[in-house]
């Protein structure tokens, strides 16, 4: 079986990630989840720490994936910029992982929903809904979040919330089935995986054109007079 390593980006929150992959697992990780923003100064160090740590070079890599939103603007134009411009130079394909995905991995469960959610604006978050087994339900979309969000899900079972949404999350949704997984963060660890799966049917990104996915048509909606 031939060796196939992956460099994973992700920088959509506050937390810095980069990942080294091989074969879709994760060989070496480096992360700071940093309330300032330390993505422009952190990102390329990280990239040269974790090939070292491998020893490997950049030559050896045979793909860059990089974590495609929604998220911080900011943030996604810094690891996109950072993926795309590797990607040119390497000459190898890019690929791009749903940043909402790759978090939904981070829950294991057997039954019930998975809803990954990153804060937006006041009430509203940018999520999506998976089963337990991963398979989207529920596309992503900004949503303003009330009392009754995911009310259909909570009656039917458990529905795992988490990411930068849950704390706003928590103080508008009281069900027993609401399950608040605090603390997590999107990672280049669970891009390994995924992006590994798209390398193999090739799914790759056109590197001139791809831009992140922002959401931001959103937010400028005027509501109808």
């Amino acid at each position: 079986m031939s060796m196939c390593y992956i460099l994973s980006i992700e920088t959509s929150t506050t937390n810095c990630s980069v990942s080294l992959s091989k074969n879709g697992e994760t060989l070496v990780l480096h992360e700071d989840n940093n309330v300032n923003y330390s993505h422009a100064e952190s990102l390329h160090v990280f990239i040269d720490q974790v090939l070292q740590e491998a020893q490997l070079k950049s030559s050896d890599l045979n793909a860059i994936a990089v974590s495609k939103g929604p998220g911080s603007y900011t943030g996604l134009r810094i690891g996109v910029s950072a993926a795309k411009g590797l990607s040119y130079a390497l000459n190898i394909p890019l690929i791009s992982v749903s940043t909402l995905e790759a978090l939904a991995h981070q829950v294991t469960c057997d039954t019930g929903v998975i809803v990954p959610m990153l804060d937006a604006r006041r009430l509203e978050v940018y999520s999506a809904i998976f089963d337990s087994n991963y398979a989207m339900l529920r596309a992503i979309e900004a949503q303003i979040l009330d009392a009754q969000s995911f009310a259909s899900y909570l009656e039917e079972g458990k529905v795992y919330f988490i990411g930068n949404g849950v704390e706003k999350t928590k103080t508008l949704i009281q069900h027993p089935h609401a399950i608040f997984v605090e603390g997590k963060l999107p990672s280049a660890n669970d891009m390994s995986a995924l992006a590994f799966q798209k390398y193999e049917i090739s799914d790759t990104e056109d590197v001139a054109y791809f831009e992140p996915f922002y959401l931001k048509d959103f937010i400028a909606l005027k509501p109808k007079s």
